[in-house]
């Protein structure tokens, strides 16, 4: 699994030590990592304090790959920061799709609505129709027997 991560030194353990910040749960979503974890680095891993670095860990917990986030970083800013795009435009987005969801429900079911009116308002017509037939039918049974 991908994590963005900071790098600090343990001073206690004269070791740098991985800080993560957010996990890729798909790709363009991440999830912040709002409780402190950590990760050592070994003794023989030198980097700089500070730096932002993209970590894959394995499913038992050991780092596959470990690379600075700086080219990943400025590959977001341009993706998305450059166009326009802020956290405000995605959630007046997100609330424009809400709306129109809701609307499309309300016509949906508008229309249902109309469907069945129509549907009641032919079977009435049907019942009429019916019902002259059989009043026309039995008028003509009427002067054919000469009332």
């Amino acid at each position: 699994m991908l994590y963005l991560a900071q790098v600090h030194k343990n001073e206690f353990l004269h070791q740098f030590q991985l800080r993560l910040l957010a996990r890729e749960e798909a790709e363009n979503m991440w999830t912040i990592i709002p409780e402190e974890a950590f990760i050592l680095l070994g003794k023989g891993n030198i980097l700089t304090e500070n730096l932002l670095v993209l970590v894959e860990l394995s499913p038992t917990g050991d780092i596959e790959r470990l690379e600075d986030a700086t080219h990943w970083v400025l590959n977001l800013v341009k993706a998305y920061l450059t166009t326009g795009i802020t956290p405000e435009f995605l959630r007046q987005e997100a609330e424009r799709a809400e709306q129109w969801r809701q609307n499309l429900t309300l016509q949906n079911q508008d229309l249902a609505r109309r469907s069945l009116e129509l549907e009641a308002r032919r079977e009435q017509i049907q019942a009429l129709e019916e019902s002259l037939k059989q009043e026309k039918n039995g008028v003509h049974k009427e002067e054919r027997t000469g009332s």
